[in-house]
């Protein structure tokens, strides 16, 4: 585990792909737990420790994951969630290159919990919701490009969905499209960067991940242009 940010509110960390956030039905320690030892021997705390879980990665997906503190900061995280007002870049790599170099993506997904997997569509569908997300071309190698995504609705497995739903599956993905698994079980997507005002200091927080410990990621990396 590696801490990026830490104060008496709020911890971030960077989460390897193949980590579950929160305990399954797998029985495997989550992050959270993890992330509760930490504190619990860096802070010399007795008893429970409270950990909030403001937001969850897919298994496959690294990068970084922000829990709260304290209820307090808890409560105020989830609310700024619900507003907007954290704001989540990802990066994604895929072998197909988008057609259009950045635009906004509006579909209408449907989740199957039987099969743990989402279907996009183009229109208003029974149960589905709406999902909306902004993605620029950000950079690439000869054979792959990085997408730069920006959701602005939080829905199961959203950026797999459309992405593939647009021609683009994230490498690695054999869920949604990509005709080969990574040899690690990851799949390229990465939580890159979070900004948002503290709940508390006001401060502006802005972090980016570590990447991670992959040839690719690193070389892709370097083509990226920021804005």
């Amino acid at each position: 585990m590696k801490v990026v940010y830490e104060d008496n509110h709020i911890i971030i960390v960077y989460k390897e792909a193949g980590e579950i956030v929160q305990g399954d039905k797998t029985g495997d320690k989550p992050l959270s737990e993890t992330v509760k030892d930490y504190i619990k021997e860096t802070r010399h705390k007795p008893g429970n420790v409270f950990l909030g879980v403001v937001h969850r990665l897919d298994r496959p997906v690294a990068g970084l994951v922000m829990f709260a503190l304290t209820s307090k900061a808890l409560t105020r995280l989830n609310n700024m969630f619900r507003n907007g007002e954290i704001h989540k870049t990802y990066w994604a790599i895929t072998k197909n290159r988008p057609k259009i170099k950045a635009a906004t993506l509006t579909n209408w997904i449907v989740r199957n919990e039987d099969k743990n997997k989402s279907y996009a569509y183009d229109r208003d569908m029974p149960n589905s919701k709406k999902a909306i997300l902004k993605y620029r071309i950000a950079g690439g190698t000869d054979n792959y490009t990085l997408i730069e995504v920006n959701l602005l609705t939080g829905r199961h497995h959203q950026i797999r969905c459309q992405l593939s739903h647009m021609g683009c599956p994230i490498k690695g993905d054999l869920k949604y499209g990509s005709p080969r698994s990574n040899p690690d079980g990851s799949i390229s997507l990465l939580s890159h960067k979070v900004e948002f005002i503290h709940p508390v200091s006001k401060k502006t927080i802005v972090l980016e991940s570590p990447l991670p410990d992959d040839n690719l990621w690193k070389a892709i990396a370097e083509t990226a242009e920021h804005e």
